[in-house]
């Protein structure tokens, strides 16, 4: 049992970060699991379908912008990932990490793969389920605050966004550790 990890929303100004765990089928393969930023989002959503029906186990999980803000994005992802693996529900014989940092408090074995979302299917699994969460995350923020264009930059530092935050200030929802947020508090 070999759980793929993985993260999203580790670069926006906005939102929390969203780290998702799966553990996949061998008897029930799903074709054109990729990267989740290489797939568009009509496929994510119907790849998502298919993970959590055929998946053997996933969770996702995430931290908030008030532990981005305290700990730092790195240590935040790194609880997010805790939190997905031991949301499973089982302890995998492996958790395989997406990138070149482990958590620290896993409770299985774990090794770090860089690009490992491109090179194996259950981290591309847990791409996909945490990217998708992540959007509806930010597409209930866009719900909320119309102000910011969330549903379209989902709180990463486009022109737009940083012109809407210049605008109208800073939202509970932003990373105030987070430069661009920081500038603008300061003034």
């Amino acid at each position: 049992m070999i759980a793929g990890v993985d993260e999203a929303g580790r670069g926006p100004l906005a939102g929390p970060v969203v780290a998702a765990a799966a553990v996949l089928d061998p008897n029930r393969p799903i074709d054109g699991l990729d990267d989740s930023k290489k797939l568009s989002p009509a496929r994510r959503r119907v790849l998502e379908i298919e993970i959590k029906e055929k998946a053997l186990h996933w969770a996702v999980a995430a931290a908030s912008v008030a532990e981005i803000d305290r700990m730092n994005i790195l240590r935040a992802t790194l609880l997010a990932m805790e939190r997905a693996v031991a949301g499973l529900g089982v302890i995998p014989s492996l958790a395989r990490v997406d990138g070149n940092r482990l958590p620290s408090s896993l409770p299985c074995p774990a090794q770090s793969v860089i690009a490992g979302d491109a090179k194996y299917a259950e981290i591309a699994a847990a791409s996909i389920l945490a990217k998708e969460e992540r959007d509806r995350r930010m597409l209930a923020l866009a719900d909320a605050y119309p102000q910011y264009g969330f549903e379209r930059h989902k709180g990463y530092p486009t022109r737009a966004h940083l012109e809407a935050l210049a605008r109208c200030g800073v939202s509970i929802h932003h990373r105030r550790s987070y430069a661009p947020v920081r500038k603008l508090i300061g003034r």
